[in-house]
């Protein structure tokens, strides 16, 4: 099973991640998300993977988020609209955004992760 993975390298919950899945010997695309956000695409399937709740794809502890004013806005976004911010800046998506053959993942819990990669 190869995952793609979009960190950010100073992030240390990335690290922890990424930690996680060469100690299982997973194989790995990683992909700088600040320099290359998640496409579209992906971002609508990881929306599926969330139960729809478009809230989840943000960092709403980044700065970004919070000079944009997001937590106020959002409200008021299409979920196209919401897609098309994320596609545009990869400091707004949480990280990391791994997506799998048929799961994906934004965030690291470690217990979650046990559950689908062994």
């Amino acid at each position: 099973m190869k995952l793609k993975v979009y960190e950010y390298k100073n992030c240390g919950t990335c690290r922890n991640a990424l930690k996680f899945l060469s100690a299982k010997k997973v194989e790995l695309e990683v992909v700088p998300i600040r320099e290359i956000p998640p496409q579209k695409t992906e971002l609508k399937m990881m929306l599926k993977y969330l139960e729809n709740d478009s809230k989840k794809l943000f960092n709403t502890s980044g700065g970004d988020y919070k000079e944009l004013g997001l937590k106020d806005k959002l409200g008021n976004m299409s979920i196209e609209e919401q897609l098309e911010l994320l596609s545009k800046n990869g400091n707004l998506v949480k990280r990391p955004f791994v997506l799998g053959e048929g799961f994906g993942f934004v965030g690291f819990k470690e217990e979650e992760w046990k559950k689908r990669i062994r």
